[in-house]
């Protein structure tokens, strides 16, 4: 069993913080302007066209008058890269020129993490290289430039996605790398090896005679590429293979250059191509983005809810697209609240987004988006497929088939405003349905009256009522990292609380223990089924979480629970007197 990893003292945060200014961390983001003892700029976080987004030099802290966004530097690049707390600092007191202390971590695992940030760091350097090279080649190739011409793309809107092309020729990165048998060409997932050591070993580029997409991290690092041929030809698009710094399931093509324009938009826009998405910001919807020749999953779909609370998915009108649809359905069904959207965009047969905007204009493409079908229609249309409700047996179909999607909802009024629209599509008494599918009148939200809240806590509709002891545990499912920020004495206090949150801070501790830091999304699936599953998954899932957890709100939730049991201690106390 190793120790936890990423253990990082708070006296080194302080330290961080005191080294690095947030003037330099905002500013190479958000353009600022002198606006008296303060800085002013545009807020990354909202669209605005006055600058309302105010910098404290003197108090190295940052606010919107606007959306009220507002932290430290730690808290502003967490927000703005979507990047976990421990990565955040450990970029910083990099910059700083700092050593991150690691307490309580195993020698060796401390050793094997180094090597793999600095693997990491190497093969993004190699990427950067070849993006720099494949963007070089394209000036040169009047057939690729005549190529994006003719979909429509200008210069700018190249530079700004860094499109390049990988010419023909089996070698053509020898030019750009000293040594072309670097085994890290091959591990970066750009140069393929055939046939063992020797002279029968045959080594060549994998992308050849495309024009290329370099996919970046949220951060802007490049982590990989997609090719598309430019006239005929198998594959028509081709990724680079997973690597330690790229798995398709969890990277989305244009994030990085979307983040902004999820804020002016108001919602991200999940398309099926890189072309789509580099012909779309053309054409001024910046917010799109496409996942990497895989279904949508729910790492995809956490990963755009760090930027936006409203996700459209769009999809081609064919059966392909229908399934696909299917997917991204019950990849978002776990992130479900009250206060997010998620619709479902299906195009006619004749188009694609661009030829739509192209054909319609960026109004009728908005209104057109506008219209999408809801989250809750998209699932009772899943349930409906196959199913003739003009039949008793169809509508048995529709109920069985749409009881698995709807219990992924998390518990609220969503939940059960579906539940009614079910037993309304299936003609049966709103009572019957939940008597069937074991619910009580309040399956949808309300706890069941026999079910007793344990001491120093409340609910209501099945979400966490603002008590400390919710709110800390709720930040750090969130943010696992946030526990190791932590003391001993934390740790210790929060373990023995004797309700119900005791138990999952105990829960927790060991899972970080045994595997390290882990989102919620595989935090939520280690739950084993049982009241205290329920009741994690309540208090994220049913909750409107806007905001990535930082430390010094855990701290406060903490320090507030130790005044609570303090103050009952004390109430005991007295009573025995």
């Amino acid at each position: 069993m190793s120790p936890p990893r990423g253990q990082i003292p708070d006296t080194f945060i302080q330290e961080v913080l005191a080294r690095v200014d947030i003037v330099d961390v905002v500013g190479r983001y958000v353009q600022l302007k002198k606006g008296g003892a303060n800085l002013m700029g545009l807020c990354p976080f909202h669209g605005e066209k006055s600058p309302s987004f105010s910098v404290s030099p003197s108090k190295q802290f940052y606010h919107c008058f606007g959306c009220g966004a507002h932290g430290d530097a730690i808290r502003f690049l967490m927000e703005h890269t979507g990047a976990g707390f421990v990565d955040t600092v450990r970029d910083l007191a990099q910059q700083a020129g700092l050593k991150v202390p690691e307490e309580q971590v195993d020698p060796a695992e401390q050793a094997r993490a180094a090597e793999a940030r600095a693997l990491r760091s190497t093969l993004t350097d190699v990427l950067q290289r070849a993006a720099e090279h494949y963007r070089a080649r394209l000036k040169d190739d009047k057939r690729a430039v005549d190529y994006l011409k003719r979909r429509g793309l200008t210069g700018q809107i190249a530079r700004q996605f860094g499109l390049g092309f990988a010419p023909e020729g089996w070698r053509t990165l020898a030019s750009a790398f000293p040594k072309y048998d670097d085994p890290l060409l091959v591990e970066a997932g750009l140069v393929i090896v055939q046939g063992d050591d020797g002279a029968d070993q045959k080594r060549y580029d994998r992308f050849r005679d495309r024009i290329m997409f370099p996919i970046r991290s949220v951060k802007g690092d490049v982590i990989g590429f997609g090719g598309r041929v430019i006239d005929s030809g198998e594959p028509k698009y081709l990724n680079s293979p997973e690597t330690p710094v790229f798995v398709k399931g969890r990277e989305l093509y244009g994030l990085f250059e979307a983040r902004t324009a999820f804020r002016e938009r108001g919602y991200a826009l999940v398309v099926e191509g890189y072309m789509d998405v580099v012909a779309l910001a053309q054409s001024g919807f910046g917010n799109a983005v496409a996942t990497l020749g895989t279904a949508c999953t729910p790492d995809h779909v956490q990963k755009l809810l760090r930027f936006t609370d409203h996700v459209v998915f769009s999809f081609d009108g064919d059966a392909a697209g229908r399934r696909a649809a299917g997917r991204a359905l019950e990849a978002a069904l776990p992130h479900v609240t009250d206060l997010r959207s998620f619709k479902f965009l299906f195009l006619p047969p004749e188009h694609d987004p661009d030829s739509y905007v192209r054909e319609h204009g960026a109004p009728g493409f908005e209104q057109f988006v506008a219209a999408a079908l809801p989250l809750s229609r998209q699932l009772i249309e899943r349930a409906a497929e196959g199913a003739d409700l003009a039949t008793a047996e169809g509508r048995a179909r529709l109920l069985a088939q749409a009881r698995p999607l709807w219990m992924a909802l998390p518990v609220g009024a969503l939940r059960a405003q579906i539940l009614a629209d079910l037993a309304q599509e299936a003609r049966l008494p709103l009572d019957e349905l939940s008597r069937l599918w074991g619910q009580t009148a309040s399956a949808a939200g309300a706890r069941p009256p026999s079910a007793r809240r344990p001491a120093l806590s409340r609910r209501t509709s099945g979400v966490a009522v603002k008590l400390p002891q919710d709110q800390a545990a709720r930040m750090l499912l969130l943010n696992s990292d946030l526990w190791h920020a932590l003391s001993g004495a934390d740790h210790e206090m929060l373990s023995g609380l004797d309700s119900w949150h005791g138990e999952l801070f105990r829960w927790l501790e060991r899972e970080l223990t045994e595997h390290g830091h882990r989102e919620w999304p595989e935090l939520r699936e280690q739950l084993v089924e049982g009241s205290l599953a329920q009741l994690a998954r309540s208090l994220v899932d049913g909750a409107a979480i806007q905001m990535t957890p930082d430390l010094a709100e855990l701290q406060a939730a903490v320090s507030q629970t130790r005044s609570l049991i303090e103050k009952r201690d004390a109430l005991q106390l007295l009573g025995r007197i």
